[in-house]
C-alpha cells in the first residue's frame, strides 16, 4: 500500500479504503476489518488514549525517521506538529515517508495520515 500521497490533514474513512479494494469490507485483503500487518485484524483502538499529555522532548529541526516510529505501531504515541497541533495518536501503518493510524479527537477514534515531515517529535506508551 503506498500512503505517500498522505499529509498532515485528516480524511475520510472511505477515502483510504476505496475501490481500490473491492470485496472487502471494512479492510483490506487477507486481514478482515484490519489493515496488513495489524495483529488479529485489529482496526480502531479499543479504548480512549492516556488521559494526560505527555511533557515534549527536545524537538529535531528535520524530518521524523519512519523507522523510529515504526517502534510506536499499535501503541498510543502523543505526536506534536509543525503546525502547533498535537493529539494522541495510535499509527497502525508506518511507510518510507507517512505514518496511517488513528487520531484521538476527544471522544472517539479517527482515521488519520501524516507526512513524517510534519511530525516535530513524538512519544509512544
Amino acid at each position: 500500500m503506498d500512503v505517500s500521497y498522505i499529509d498532515s490533514y485528516s480524511y475520510s474513512y472511505p477515502r483510504l479504503l476505496g475501490p481500490q479494494f473491492p470485496g472487502s469490507p471494512g479492510g483490506f485483503p487477507g486481514s478482515p476489518g484490519g489493515f496488513p500487518g495489524s495483529p488479529g485484524g485489529q482496526q480502531t483502538p479499543t479504548s480512549p488514549p492516556p488521559a494526560f499529555i505527555p511533557q515534549q522532548q527536545t524537538a529535531t529541526p528535520f524530518a521524523v525517521d519512519p523507522g523510529a516510529i515504526s517502534l510506536c505501531l499499535f501503541r498510543n504515541t502523543y505526536i506534536w506538529l509543525r503546525n502547533g497541533a498535537s493529539f494522541w495518536y495510535f499509527p497502525i501503518f508506518v511507510g518510507p515517508r507517512s505514518v496511517a493510524g488513528f487520531r484521538w479527537n476527544g471522544r472517539f477514534w479517527t482515521i488519520f495520515g501524516i507526512d513524517t515531515r510534519q511530525i516535530v517529535s513524538f512519544t509512544c506508551f
